[in-house]
């Protein structure tokens, strides 16, 4: 059976952008697609709002921890999708780095969050499609 994709999803806090990603992409490959995220200074907690949005989707990360990035996770990973952590995240050769612009969640709202969300969804949505067959 052949390998099958990896994907690293990070942000500063692991409690939004991060969070939501990798729930959209394990919801949508099941288990076609290895999902982590990880976060450069992880939160204690994924934010409430963000645990919320992503339940009015059908999908529950209440259970979600954030975790911190390490590089055995960027090594271990064929695809890295930064969301605004900067030069944080090691960079390794053979690996397919793509950084995403999005707002940051953090101290937001649930419908400051949902607009946050639908556009990690659509992005997710590409990505699975490009990954799987």
């Amino acid at each position: 059976m052949p390998d099958k994709p990896s994907v690293l999803f990070v942000c500063v806090h692991n409690a939004g952008r991060s969070q939501m990603a990798a729930a959209y992409l394990t919801h949508l490959a099941g288990d076609r697609i290895a999902v982590r995220s990880a976060g450069s200074a992880p939160a204690d907690q994924v934010n409430p709002a963000v645990v919320a949005a992503m339940a009015e989707e059908g999908i529950d990360i209440s259970a979600e921890i954030p975790k911190v990035l390490t590089a055995d996770a960027v090594r271990a990973s064929d695809v890295v999708i930064t969301m605004g952590c900067g030069d944080t995240c090691p960079v390794f050769p053979g690996k397919r780095y793509l950084d995403w612009t999005l707002d940051d969640p953090a101290g937001q709202g649930i419908d400051a969050v949902r607009p946050i969300r639908d556009q990690i969804r659509a992005r997710i949505e590409k990505l699975a499609a490009e990954l799987t067959p």
